[in-house]
């Protein structure tokens, strides 16, 4: 089995790349991470600080690092957007991503989550919606 993490360094992707690796033990676990090419993006994201100029390639490394540092063992793929696109982009890149992994579950970070997934007014709106894959929605961290 693949387990799939749509990760954005917040408090609730962390707690979803923490479940995927326990929920997953010796199973693969890919780390999807969606970077925009958008300073507001970054910094809305506490990617980079307000006297920071934005790099790519540092932002990257960055996202990189953090996500190898709470879980060695998982593997980091970047999505590299031209945009700071809307969440419905962010969400289309997962699901490509789950494709080209074969994830059998993804997991996502939502503090927008209501009872039901069609509630959820975020990344993880398209998400849920590929019926290709299980779902697995963290609402706290």
């Amino acid at each position: 089995m693949t387990f799939l993490v749509a990760y954005d360094d917040s408090p609730l992707s962390r707690a979803a790349l923490d479940r995927a690796v326990e929920f997953a033990g010796e199973q693969k676990v890919v780390v999807v991470t969606a970077i925009p090419r958008s300073p507001a993006y970054a910094r809305a994201n506490d990617w980079l600080d307000d006297d920071e100029a934005f790099d790519m390639d540092a932002t990257e490394a960055m996202l990189r690092e953090r996500v190898q540092e709470r879980q060695p063992s998982v593997s980091f793929e970047p999505v590299r957007l031209e945009a700071a696109p809307p969440p419905a982009t962010i969400g289309l890149a997962v699901r490509k991503a789950a494709r080209q992994f074969d994830a059998d579950v993804v997991f996502v970070g939502s503090r927008n989550a209501g009872r039901l997934v069609t509630n959820i007014v975020s990344v993880g709106q398209n998400v849920a919606t590929d019926a290709s894959y299980d779902v697995h929605i963290v609402r706290s961290s």
